[in-house]
């Protein structure tokens, strides 16, 4: 079982660790932190000093995800297009040497129903990079879809031009999916 909390500066540690090779750091979305390898510090800094590249103020919300061994996954939601019923959620890792247990699964799941049911969002959307299979499969499995509203876009990373594909879930996909019902 897994909890959600916010993302407290002690977490860069462990997300770090995560990052164990510039593949995994360019998938995760490390570009937007500099060059590989990342510290601790980096990362505090984009979120606490930069405030996760947002310009509006409360526009950037680091989650971290947990269970009875400690910290397990992270990542962020933020809204997107001038708009504060359209979240995006980014920065996803989970820690390597849980993977193939449904933690990424879970905590995506936790996240939507954060963003849904606590912060009243009407879309969330994610991006991922087309190579990155794993991270495709385990979105597809939270709930998400292909975007109806964002074109997939690209990304260069180390001279080469990759694929992002939008995915996106709405609020009645949420609700009807987690046979919840929506309230007012």
């Amino acid at each position: 079982m897994i909890g959600l909390r916010a993302y407290k500066r002690c977490d860069a540690k462990k997300i770090v660790s995560w990052c164990k090779d510039e593949n995994v750091f360019n998938l995760w979305g490390g570009k937007r932190f500099g060059d590989f390898p990342i510290s601790d510090d980096i990362i505090n800094q984009k979120y606490f000093d930069n405030n996760g590249d947002c310009d509006e103020e409360d526009n950037f919300f680091p989650m971290t995800a947990f269970d009875d061994t400690g910290i397990v996954g992270h990542f962020i939601l933020r809204y997107i297009l001038g708009n504060d019923k359209i979240l995006r959620m980014g920065w996803v890792i989970v820690d390597d040497s849980k993977r193939g247990n449904k933690i990424g699964q879970n905590m995506l799941r936790l996240g939507l129903k954060y963003a849904f049911e606590i912060m009243q969002a009407n879309i969330v959307t994610i991006g991922v990079i087309e190579r990155n299979i794993p991270a495709y499969k385990c979105y597809l499995s939270a709930g998400f879809r292909k975007s109806e509203t964002l074109e997939d876009s690209f990304v260069n990373i180390n001279g080469e031009n990759l694929k992002i594909i939008e995915l996106e879930m709405s609020k009645e996909e949420y609700f009807s999916e987690n046979d919840l019902t929506e309230r007012e």
